[in-house]
């Protein structure tokens, strides 16, 4: 009974029709607009925008050719240690002295470089082919520090010439002074084994870590440089108050070619 009297109240009011009909609420009308700026700029960063991408992998700090390993050529016991750690040495420069059945030999270096490591002491009895010594093949002191970053081969071949590299270096807190920069100056064709890594850089252990996953490829980073402690430059302004010394390890992070957002497939 209540409907019916309602319904016949709404009959007997006079229609409004010359009242204007809303469509929306200006709330509605704002919220639209946004909606449809917020899709056009999406529709044209797909288009015409790009995505940046990284690839992470272990590096170390050394000079342009890399170091060698010095090995006894004869047997014996070691008499005398010639040579400091870390000396810089001409090419063929005495580093051991080995008492032999012959007689006295004098074990010398191959090549000119820095004595990066020292592997006999006095009073050792040693084999042909022992390896004594690792030198580092720099000419002065001062020459330049290079990275060299064992980058996944699956990812070698994305990394576009000139590309930036970020080295968070092992003996430089990163908080405090933040990350080294430095590009890309070249990329191998090949992938390394554990055996040319550890020819390249004088370390066998060092050549079985960084194949731990696979065999990478090298990829050889140029320092920038700059009127910093250093010499080189950081993402701080000064970057850590000290020199950097060769075969430090370090973390680089690669930027790879830009890749686009959306890949357009063509007839």
């Amino acid at each position: 009974m209540q409907f019916r009297q309602q319904a016949l109240a709404k009959l007997q009011s006079p229609e409004e029709l010359d009242l204007p009909v809303r469509l929306a609420r200006p709330q509605g009308w704002l919220a639209l607009g946004v909606t449809v700026v917020v899709m056009a700029a999406a529709s044209v960063w797909a288009v015409t925008g790009s995505v940046a991408s990284t690839v992470g992998a272990p590096a170390i700090l050394t000079h342009g050719q890399g170091s060698y390993l010095l090995q006894s050529p004869v047997s014996g016991q070691v008499t005398a240690v010639l040579a400091r750690q870390g000396e810089q040495l001409p090419a063929n420069a005495p580093v051991l002295k080995v008492r032999t059945v012959q007689g006295d030999s004098v074990v010398r270096t191959v090549a000119a470089g820095r004595v990066s490591a020292l592997a006999a002491t006095i009073g050792q009895i040693i084999q042909t082919g022992t390896n004594v010594a690792s030198v580092e093949k720099v000419a002065h002191a001062s020459d330049p520090l290079y990275a060299t970053v064992y980058v996944p081969a699956e990812d070698a071949a994305t990394i576009p010439a000139h590309a930036s590299v970020d080295l968070t270096v092992s003996s430089v807190p990163t908080q405090t002074y933040g990350v080294l920069r430095g590009q890309v100056t070249s990329v191998d064709r090949e992938a390394q084994s554990a055996q040319s890594i550890a020819a390249f850089l004088g370390d066998s252990q060092l050549g079985e870590q960084f194949t731990r996953k696979g065999r990478p490829v090298a990829v050889t980073v140029a320092l920038d440089t700059s009127a910093t402690k250093s010499g080189y430059r950081w993402s701080t302004s000064d970057g850590p108050p000290f020199g950097l010394d060769s075969m430090t390890l370090a973390s680089a992070s690669v930027k790879l070619a830009d890749q686009r957002p959306i890949d357009w497939l063509l007839p």
